[in-house]
Order: C-alpha cells, then sequence, then structure tokens
C-alpha cells in the first residue's frame, strides 16, 4: 500500500506542526477539528510557523505558498473518507482519543490505516476501539516536528506487517527516521525522557540551583538544544504532569511520581509557552524571554 492522501485530526499544537511537516514534504494533507473557529485558528498558526521559518531563511515565500496549497482545513470529519492514512493528534485522553478512532473506524475505507499520535497510551487498547486493530499504529512525532528527524512508529498487539511496513515507507518520504518500537508504557522517548525533567524540577524546588542554572548545566554538559525545564515548557506543563502520571500509574516506579512544583504550576495555569510562563517566561510568538526579565521560579534557599 502506497500512502498519498493524510488528514490529520485534532488541530492543535502537535496537529498543526504535523500537517505543515507532511504538507511541505509535497503530500495532500486535511487538517481537522471540531468548528470552524478552531480550524481558523488553526490556519493561523500554520502560517506564523512557515512566517518564522521563512524569516529565518529555512524556506522561501514560494515553498511557504505551496506547503499552504496542499493543507486543506476543514471542520467536516467526512472529509477524510478518501485518506489513506488518518492520523489523530486530539488530547492526551484515552476516552477522547479512543471516540475518535472508533468514528474513524466507521467513516474510512476498510483499507485506511488509522494512527495515533500519543506519546504514552496504549495502542493496544486504542486499536480495540475499531473492528480494524490490525491497521492501527502509533506514530509518535517529537515536537518542533519540522525540525526533529524521528519517528517513533509504534506497533499495537494486532498491528500487522503491511501496516507498519507501509507506515515505515511514509515516515521514511518525510525525510525522517522511523525506529520501531514495541507497545509499553511511554514507548522508548517519553519514558526516557520524563524522569530527567522530573529531575530537574526536583532540584529546582529543593533549591540545588536556580532554573537557569538547571537548563545550562544540562544544556551545555550534554549538548542538548534546550535544558530540560525549557523542554517541559516548550511541551506543556499540564501534557508533562498526565504523562508522568500515567507512567508512575502504569510502571510504579518512583521515579516518575511527579514534582510537587510541577503540580502546583499546573494547578495555577502556568503551563508553559503556550500561556507565556511555566518555569520561565515567554512571549507571544514562543520566544524565551531574557533571564534579566524573567521571573524564574528560585526554589527552597537553603
Amino acid at each position: 500500500m502506497r500512502i498519498r492522501k493524510v488528514a490529520i485530526v485534532g488541530a492543535g499544537t502537535m496537529g498543526c506542526s504535523i500537517a505543515e511537516n507532511i504538507g511541505e514534504k509535497g503530500f495532500t494533507v486535511f487538517l481537522v477539528d471540531r468548528t470552524d473557529e478552531l480550524v481558523e485558528d488553526a490556519k493561523c498558526r500554520v502560517e506564523l510557523s512557515l512566517n518564522k521559518r521563512l524569516e529565518k531563511w529555512g524556506i522561501t515565500e514560494a515553498e511557504k505558498r505551496v506547503t499552504l496549497s496542499r493543507i486543506r482545513f476543514t471542520s467536516k470529519l467526512d472529509d477524510v473518507t478518501t485518506c489513506d492514512l488518518v492520523i489523530e493528534a486530539v488530547q492526551e485522553d484515552p476516552d477522547v482519543k479512543k471516540k475518535i478512532l472508533s468514528d474513524l473506524d466507521k467513516l474510512c475505507h476498510p483499507q485506511t490505516i488509522l494512527a495515533s499520535n500519543t506519546s504514552t497510551l496504549s495502542i493496544t487498547e486504542l486499536a480495540a476501539a475499531t473492528l480494524r486493530p490490525e491497521r492501527v499504529i502509533g506514530l509518535h512525532f517529537l515536537s518542533p516536528v519540522t525540525r526533529v528527524e524521528v519517528v517513533e512508529i509504534v506497533r499495537g498487539l494486532k498491528s500487522s506487517e503491511e501496516t507498519f511496513e507501509a507506515v515505515e515507507r511514509f515516515v521514511k518520504s518525510l525525510d525522517k527516521v522511523g525506529v520501531e518500537i514495541h507497545d509499553s508504557p511511554g514507548f522508548v522517548t517519553t519514558r526516557l525522557i520524563t524522569p530527567l525533567l522530573n529531575q530537574a524540577m526536583n532540584a529546582l524546588m529543593e533549591g540545588v540551583a536556580s532554573a537557569s542554572d538547571i537548563d545550562t548545566a544540562i544544556r551545555l554538559g550534554f549538548g542538548l538544544p534546550r535544558g530540560p525545564l525549557e523542554m517541559a515548557d516548550r511541551m506543556g506543563l499540564d501534557t508533562v504532569l498526565t504523562s508522568m502520571e500515567g507512567l508512575f500509574r502504569d510502571l510504579g516506579d518512583f521515579s516518575y511520581r511527579p514534582c510537587p512544583l510541577l503540580r502546583k504550576l499546573v494547578r495555577a495555569g502556568h503551563l508553559g509557552v503556550k500561556t507565556g510562563q511555566g518555569f520561565f517566561k515567554y512571549d507571544e510568538e514562543g520566544n524565551l524571554i531574557k533571564e534579566e526579565e524573567n521571573l524564574v521560579y528560585q526554589g527552597a534557599k537553603g
């Protein structure tokens, strides 16, 4: 099977980024959300992302126009029925994802592959909400999608070899490396990065160092593009908390027990870049505000 036409259901941050990446690689892609207002907001976000890349000489004006021409923004779920691959990218809630996959199962052609962009949930469990578990698979893109080269291709218990191979070819056509993962809590990327984020938060809460110094130490010490606290801010602190809670529940390992400071920030509505404040503050375009202008949590002094 060859994948030519793709749909993304859920036009949040990840959905928009995935659609942008797929569109720029030559595929027709439908980006679907519940209302016309959400769809219009998604279009603005994709255009803003492309404009940022244009300003940094990452793409040309012609490439921007061509990418936008390939993305169909719609609030009609029925528009996905002709697609070869449909990726759900809705909120990290198993009930919501199961409902979407069940609806897509009824709408789509029997040969259509259904994929989930979940970072922690069981693909086997999600696939059980459909009548085609052999054609359900995990496709975990990492943010920022246009720059991160890896995609986790997650096999559910019943995912067929044909489905895996078709999706693997598709990922390769996006100029990304597909890593084969067998269904397990957090897969590889989330399972391994989460304890680092959690320990950085605990170190901050205990007053070991300031947020900026913790991030500088890890960023420069290990050659990472961002430190763990900024990384968590960009992932969304509510999303990070949900991932930690799920991993702690499924694995029973205390390295995943959410830091109390993380819970406090989420309760306060400080969710990171998307609200303008998390462990750091950000401007409207998501840029980190300079340290001297930034009121970061310093932790307990001891």
